[in-house]
């Protein structure tokens, strides 16, 4: 069926099937960062997707330094959740100002159908949560953010992160990790852990609570696999950036050979065909909803 002819799902559905699959089991959560790669996502068999900031900043060619905005972040989550139908967890960064903005936003993106959003406890001007001398909140900052985003959109998951681990260790991530929960977090992200002792500490402080476990690549943390953070105690495995470093990669390298080769053939066997991405899209699905479009036929191709 064309999205067009589909019955969105509420924002309550899909945040209720959010909270369904983590208390169901480890949550297996890909980074996605368009329509396109969130498809992709739904196709390979993911119950639930993370719009990455670093990857969506990436993708607009900025780095990540929380320079995108509310209404680009909603338009982009708006666009994966209209083309996938799944529970959508949304990193908002800092909330984009104070309080207040903190709380426009979540009512946005609830508005937007977002299962979920992520909001951390660092300052402006922001940073990867990987690299060093963060600008660390205090914890009530971001205690009155949760507290005043959950009256506004109680049905949306949120997700508290703590940087804290850099400057406050273990205390600091478990101290704030309890202030937050108190003000109404649903799931707590401790960042930048660097090795399985510092994830089990948290995990034996916190007993009970729903933790993510960010294994993204190249940073702090080791290549741990979502077995063995689920084995520690995490619920939720996170890999945000992962399918955009592969994706821009592979761009990087047929680019560099199309402009010396001036062919793409040593790549067309890498490719997805275009059968294959019309079956992604659901092309054939729109051409028959407009009875003005006779269906089209694949082009025979020999590369």
């Amino acid at each position: 069926m064309s999205w067009i002819r589909q019955q969105p799902r509420p924002q309550q559905e899909l945040a209720q099937a959010f909270r369904d699959a983590v208390a169901a089991g480890l949550v297996v959560l890909p980074g996605v960062y368009d329509g396109l790669s969130a498809l992709l996502a739904r196709a390979a068999g993911f119950p639930a997707l993370y719009l990455s900031g670093a990857a969506f900043t990436a993708s607009r060619g900025l780095p990540d330094l929380g320079l995108v905005g509310l209404a680009e972040v909603v338009e982009r989550a708006r666009e994966i959740v209209r083309a996938t139908e799944l529970p959508l967890i949304v990193d908002i960064d800092t909330g984009y100002g104070g309080v207040l903005n903190a709380a426009r936003a979540a009512r946005e993106l609830a508005e937007a159908r977002v299962a979920g959003v992520q909001i951390e406890d660092q300052q402006q001007p922001k940073k990867c949560g990987h690299l060093t001398a963060k600008l660390l909140a205090p914890p009530e900052e971001l205690e009155h953010k949760v507290r005043a985003m959950k009256e506004v959109a109680p049905d949306l998951y949120v997700i508290a992160r703590t940087d804290a681990y850099e400057q406050e260790g273990v205390e600091g991530v478990v101290g704030r990790a309890r202030r937050y929960l108190a003000a109404g977090a649903d799931a707590i992200f401790p960042e930048a852990l660097p090795d399985e002792a510092a994830f089990r500490e948290v995990a034996a402080a916190l007993p009970g609570v729903t933790l993510l476990a960010n294994l993204t690549e190249f940073g702090r943390t080791p290549a741990f696999t979502a077995a063995q953070v689920a084995e520690w105690g995490y619920r939720i495995a996170l890999f945000p950036v992962s399918a955009l470093r592969v994706a821009a990669k592979a761009m990087e390298q047929l680019y560099r050979t199309l402009a010396v080769e001036g062919t793409t053939r040593r790549f067309v066997d890498a490719m997805q065909s275009r059968a294959e991405l019309y079956e992604l899209l659901g092309y054939f699905a729109y051409e028959e909803f407009d009875a003005t479009l006779a269906r089209s036929t694949l082009p025979e191709w020999e590369g």
